[in-house]
């Protein structure tokens, strides 16, 4: 299974991940759907929410269900 990494979309890792929902919501992403999410990678919304996007992407990558 391919690991999520900071370069893919936001809207790209819900799409095939769903469960990964919970770790955006812990981290504070309440704008999922909002237009950024359509546009913006992982690391670049932790930058603009101050989150180590290194920190955020394990947390996603541990959430995914194999």
């Amino acid at each position: 299974m391919a690991k999520i990494t900071k370069d893919m979309g936001i809207i790209e890792v819900l799409q095939a991940h769903p469960e990964t929902i919970e770790v955006f919501q812990k981290y504070g992403f309440g704008c999922i759907g909002c237009a950024a999410a359509r546009f913006e990678n992982l690391e670049a919304g932790a930058k603009v929410h101050g989150i180590d996007p290194d920190k955020m992407v394990e947390d996603l990558n541990a959430a995914i269900v194999e």
